[in-house]
């Protein structure tokens, strides 16, 4: 039988596996009584930027539950910060940098340079976390692409119109490139390290990408996406997570990423028969279900599996993140109808 890390990595190459692998898009969470009593000590910023705290806060699902991989505690906006954007959080909720990006002096502000040293703590939470896995377990890593970082660093944080980072896009776009460049800059330096630390794939997540213009798309997300795959290593896979954007496939296939992870709002199985091809699909139950009852999270996990069991590239999750409302039994549910699951390929 497959150790788990195994499992995971011949997944991510559309191998045949005896089960879908399976972890959670924002693993540990609120959803956790462990994490919420660390939160009641520690600000989230102390949890992230702290190693031995991060790999703490990584590792606590896996005393709970049998996930085959785990994703780094981390945040995707510890790039603004080591550019010179911090950022921290409302007490209400919702994101605020500690400045916004006005013009194209405080762009020119910004500095890519020596990013593995300025996220060193990154790097030793996953060495940290590589060394309690073992191999028995995948280890991923992540960031997020360049236009979702670009939102918050022009919006000023969490925004409802995102008017601000579209101006910038389409009435300075010399500026707006200047800032792509820089953030792609440092993403790549940010995921070689991340690489050197030991992960066995990472995620690139464009959480904001529904708000990108679609015919506009490519040339304001996916070219610098596309541009960081083709600097990683060709033997780590990269998964691509764009939320609301399952109708541009053949372009996000275009970035090269090998794994498409896709949201709760389309058919898995029917998008397979519309784009075939040499990548796997990742996802993508309804992180709302999580909040119900264990039958009704059985009843719809064994549907999901069901209609991917003809598919060896398929790697479960959730179609977003795990939210803070999600029962631990729901979760412990979700594993367990995974791991009695045997696809027909198998």
């Amino acid at each position: 039988m497959m150790n788990r890390r195994n499992r995971f990595l011949a997944a991510c190459e559309q191998e045949p596996v005896d089960r879908p692998p399976a972890w959670l898009m924002r693993q540990a969470g609120r959803y956790l009584p462990e994490y919420r009593e660390l939160k009641e000590r520690y600000t989230f910023n102390e949890l992230v930027k702290t190693p031995e705290l991060a790999t703490e806060v990584t590792l606590l699902p896996f005393r709970r539950f049998d996930f085959d991989a785990a994703i780094i505690f981390s945040d995707i906006l510890v790039i603004p910060d080591a550019l010179g954007q911090p950022y921290h959080f409302r007490k209400g909720g919702g994101i605020v940098m500690d400045f916004t990006l006005n013009n194209p002096n405080d762009i020119d502000s910004l500095d890519a340079s020596d990013i593995p040293q300025k996220l060193a703590y990154v790097g030793q939470a996953l060495t940290s976390v590589k060394n309690e896995l073992q191999d028995n377990r995948a280890l991923l890593g992540f960031g997020g692409s360049p236009w979702t970082l670009a939102t918050y660093m022009l919006e000023g944080g969490s925004s409802k119109n995102f008017a601000k980072v579209k101006a910038c896009a389409f009435q300075s776009p010399k500026a707006f490139e200047a800032l792509m460049e820089k953030l792609t800059s440092a993403l790549i330096a940010y995921f070689h390290m991340q690489i050197d630390a030991g992960v066995d794939a990472l995620q690139i997540f464009d959480s904001w990408a529904s708000i990108c213009p679609g015919t506009h798309y490519w040339d304001l997300s996916l070219k610098w996406i596309k541009t960081i795959i083709d600097a990683l290593p060709n033997d780590i896979p990269v998964i691509l997570f764009a939320k609301g954007m399952s109708h541009h496939i053949p372009q996000l296939l275009e970035t090269g990423a090998n794994v498409l992870s896709l949201d709760w709002t389309v058919k898995l199985h029917q998008i397979r028969q519309q784009f075939p091809g040499n990548y796997a699909l990742q996802g993508n139950l309804d992180p709302t279900l999580l909040n119900t009852t264990p039958q009704v999270v059985r009843q719809e996990t064994e549907t999901l599996l069901t209609q991917m069991e003809s598919q060896p590239g398929y790697i479960f999750n959730l179609g977003h993140g795990i939210l803070p409302q999600a029962k631990i039994e729901n979760v412990e549910t979700l594993i367990q109808t995974i791991h009695d699951y045997s696809p027909a390929y198998a």
